[in-house]
């Protein structure tokens, strides 16, 4: 079971509708992956399948909420059972939730919680144990070190830069950093690889689809227009992160800042925390 290159590999990309998540499946299928494209937007999955097949194998859709316990467990089950166990894993669904913390309500935190956080755990703990499964199973060879299967966590620079107008993103996303250290260590035995991408800012449509609390509805709408100029002005595509995707695949990397700014955060998250306590001061921009 080839993870690179990846002629004959399976890979199961989640929130693979959009954004980050179609631009991996589609680079994935283009080297030779047969992608499942899961999304809980069915149509925009079919989509992507669509766009998969053509450039690789047949690819398969799938509509999946990955906040669901439940039908991730059934997820899982079909993929292993209507296909075999996955080379790859990309948990990248993910959702936004902007304004102060005393302003997110618990509807908010379970909502982007469930999405951010648990769909990545639900990804690893049912697809990883498949892996593992059939590691065990398999004889040693040094030269494919990461031959297990390979996972992708989605994070994001916010990770590790503090900010009070993204409290409720930036701890999902610093735990979904963590978790992937942790089960890089654990699964390291398994030769199976782990990695966490953290992006900067990209083109994708995550802050279209924000929430944002602490503001009526109206102010919202302009504070989400002017975020998605400013992401479209940024000019870094879904599919730069893509190929730095398939990059930490290959090269079985553990952590990936993505784009010039989420380095340099991540640097400076190491070399001056108290300089990241005074940018997560900043306020979010105001509009009238």
């Amino acid at each position: 079971m080839p993870v690179a290159p990846f002629d004959g590999a399976l890979a199961v990309v989640t929130g693979a509708g959009s954004g980050f998540g179609r631009a991996t499946a589609l680079a994935l299928a283009e080297r030779g992956a047969t992608v499942i494209a899961a999304d809980v937007d069915g149509a925009a999955a079919e989509r992507t399948a669509a766009l998969a097949g053509a450039l690789g194998p047949a690819a398969t859709a799938c509509r999946v909420d990955v906040a669901d316990a439940a039908a991730m467990e059934k997820f899982a089950a079909a993929v292993r059972d209507g296909h075999r166990v996955p080379d790859i894993v990309v948990n990248n669904a993910g959702i936004a939730v902007s304004g102060p913390f005393l302003d997110t309500g618990l509807e908010d935190w379970d909502r982007v919680m469930g999405v951010n956080l648990w769909g990545v755990i639900h990804g690893c703990r049912l697809f990883g144990a498949q892996m593992a499964e059939r590691s065990r199973a398999l004889p040693t060879r040094p030269d494919r070190p990461n031959k297990g299967g390979h996972i992708v966590n989605i994070a994001s620079a916010a990770a590790y830069s503090p900010s009070r107008a993204l409290p409720a993103y930036c701890t999902t996303k610093a735990a979904v950093l963590m978790l992937s250290e942790c089960l890089r260590a654990e699964l390291a035995p398994e030769r199976i690889g782990v990695t966490a991408v953290c992006p900067g800012f990209s083109e994708t449509n995550i802050v279209r689809n924000a929430r944002i609390v602490g503001m009526d509805e109206a102010r919202a709408e302009r504070l989400r227009a002017l975020g998605q100029r400013g992401l479209r002005l940024r000019r870094y595509p879904p599919e730069k992160v893509a190929e730095r995707i398939v990059e930490a695949i290959v090269k079985n990397k553990p952590v990936v800042a993505v784009n010039a700014e989420a380095r340099l955060l991540r640097g400076l998250s190491r070399l001056s925390p108290a300089a990241m306590r005074l940018l997560a001061r900043v306020p979010a921009p105001r509009v009238g």
